[in-house]
């Protein structure tokens, strides 16, 4: 099983970034997939996830400045930020959680986002 963050970089304020994670290993089509965000000594907090139907839900905080989508055939998840803020700053990560086993879930390895002013 893996996946593979992608996107995150050094952006500046009120900028736009795409992050993107690849899925393999696991029938991609049956999992809830889920963007996450952590910054140094702090919880990850979820940000937006996707189930296997296309619904999509935001956190409050980040609701019309980011969008979830996936690809099911191609095994990919997107997130689009718009308004980037430094609040945003920090490690993006993906998760993959079974919609039919109780548990089963699985993790990225992040990928950084730093927003200079």
């Amino acid at each position: 099983v893996q996946l593979q963050a992608s996107g995150g970089g050094l952006v500046e304020v009120g900028g736009s970034l795409r992050l993107s994670c690849a899925a393999s290993g696991f029938t991609f089509g049956r999992y809830t997939m889920g963007w996450y965000h952590q910054t140094p000594g702090k919880q990850r907090e979820l940000l937006a996830k996707i189930d296997s139907d296309g619904r999509a839900n935001y956190a409050e905080s980040v609701e019309g400045r980011f969008t979830i989508s996936r690809d099911n055939a191609k095994y990919t998840v997107a997130l689009q930020i718009h308004s980037l803020e430094p609040g945003d700053t920090g490690v993006y990560y993906c998760r993959a959680t079974s919609e039919s086993q109780t548990g089963v879930e699985y993790w990225g390895q992040g990928t950084q986002v730093t927003v200079s002013s």
